[in-house]
């Protein structure tokens, strides 16, 4: 039986509840109505429920969706998603300081960062922390120090905690070849093709028409999942964000923002603007704050004159002060800060979040990577490990994390060698032209896509 996920009502009802709580709103009375009914809860890890319901339940759901849209939010005036709306409500927005673009040797590095990071969280993504931390203990690799392994991890412990069936095959160590494929780095070269089409002043529909145009929808998840099949049902952007998609705040955008941060060096402003046209397709509020701050904290990245914190501080200037995602950030800094060991930062983290959050949303990723990256100063080798060992999205905040240190780190050379040679500079991805492609050339690309006036 196909089970299609990521958008069936009787699914997505459940995620929505939740969210409604997050961003201000009071579901109660609807959710009564939905167990009333017999309405299961949402899939905590999977992205479909593995039964089907019956058709009054799925139209139910449908019928809730709606009517959860148009509750009133307490926290619609502290979190808005109109960009002239951020802009006021950030009283440090930066002012543009242009600098040279980053040469192709820091935009390598940058590249492979994120792919490494990526390719390391890939085979323990979707499993609890407990399982994450065995399965490192049982092989001799805690505090992570090279990529996940099943040589000398007991049976009974892969049985308890398997790798993730989409990944094990090619992220174990034992059998990396190249760099497998993943939506990590199919958004950013996605996004390097919707610049190399339509230049920095791209529109959001411009960012619609790509997706139809070279992604397949079989290739999406979450709140891209949802706004793709928006678009194929009329819906126009930014409405894509927002019509029955419960994950407008999830991590999607966060990790489409490196190609605006890489292209405005010393314009953090602009990167965060330009991501911003990019997330509102799929994602309103704190989700598009995340995409801001990761564009913007990479532009600061790209000047090569700034160390992390003054990164990460340039980075929270886009996003506003009184927002869930702005206290998230503060909140993992002053951890990072307290803490000498990262896993006592983890815990707090998962005590913070958990109950309430999805694995996926933006909030509580968000303030791994920052705690991650300021945990380790800025070292690529302690931000990659770090931000997988978290136990959240592991590939998501693993690839974002390693893009900002390689870029600080500034070269390739500067990564060490067990990290990046098993990619052979070769990238596997179903996106236009790009499979195959090394790294080397992605830099030189997106380098070209930065002195592009």
């Amino acid at each position: 039986m196909l089970r299609l996920t990521w958008v069936q009502p009787e699914d997505l009802l459940g995620h929505e509840l939740r969210q409604a709580r997050l961003d201000g709103r009071e579901p109660s009375r609807i959710e009564e109505r939905w167990r009333a009914a017999g309405g299961p809860d949402a899939p905590e890890r999977a992205g479909a429920s593995a039964h089907r319901v019956s058709r009054y339940l799925r139209l139910l759901a449908e019928d809730l969706l709606d009517e959860l849209a148009d509750l009133p939010s307490r926290l619609a005036d502290d979190e808005p998603t109109e960009l002239a709306a951020i802009r006021a409500a950030c009283p440090d927005w930066p002012a543009p300081r242009p600098a040279p673009s980053p040469g192709p040797l820091a935009l390598e590095a940058s590249w492979l960062g994120r792919a490494i990071g990526c390719l390391l969280g890939k085979p323990v993504e979707k499993l609890p922390l407990d399982g994450i931390r065995a399965l490192a203990r049982a092989a001799g690799n805690w505090p992570l120090s090279g990529y996940f392994t099943a040589r000398g991890v007991p049976g009974e412990l892969l049985a308890a905690h398997p790798w993730n069936r989409r990944s094990a095959a090619t992220s174990l160590a034992e059998n990396i070849d190249g760099m497998p494929a993943d939506d990590d780095l199919d958004y950013p070269l996605l996004n390097l093709l919707l610049l190399q089409r339509h230049g920095r002043n791209f529109t959001t529909e411009d960012v619609a028409r790509l997706w139809l145009e070279e992604l397949p929808p079989g290739r999406t998840f979450t709140a891209e999942r949802l706004a793709y099949r928006n678009l194929l049902t009329g819906v126009e952007p930014p409405h894509t964000a927002r019509h029955r998609n419960p994950f407008r705040e999830w991590i999607g955008a966060l990790i489409r923002a490196d190609v605006h941060g890489w292209t405005n060096p010393g314009d953090p402003a602009g990167a965060a603007e330009q991501a911003y046209r990019d997330a509102v397709l799929t994602h309103t509020a704190n989700g598009v704050y995340a995409a801001m701050f990761t564009a913007a904290t990479l532009a600061t990245a790209a000047t090569g004159e700034h160390d992390v914190h003054a990164c990460l501080r340039a980075g929270r200037t886009v996003v506003p002060p009184r927002s869930r995602l702005a206290e998230a950030i503060g909140h993992a800094l002053r951890l990072a800060a307290a803490h000498e060991d990262f896993d006592d930062v983890v815990d707090e983290l998962h005590v913070r979040y958990a109950p309430t959050h999805h694995w996926v949303h933006a909030i509580p990723n968000t303030a791994l990577l920052v705690a991650a990256l300021a945990h380790a100063d800025g070292d690529f080798t302690g931000s990659v490990r770090r931000a997988v060992a978290g136990g959240l999205d592991t590939d998501s905040v693993g690839a974002t994390a390693g893009s900002v240190a390689g870029l600080l780190a500034g070269s390739p050379s500067a990564l060490p060698e067990h990290w990046r040679v098993p990619l052979k500079n070769r990238l596997a991805t179903g996106v236009a032209d790009f499979d195959g492609s090394g790294f080397d050339a992605l830099a030189h690309l997106t380098h070209l896509e930065a002195i592009r006036p």
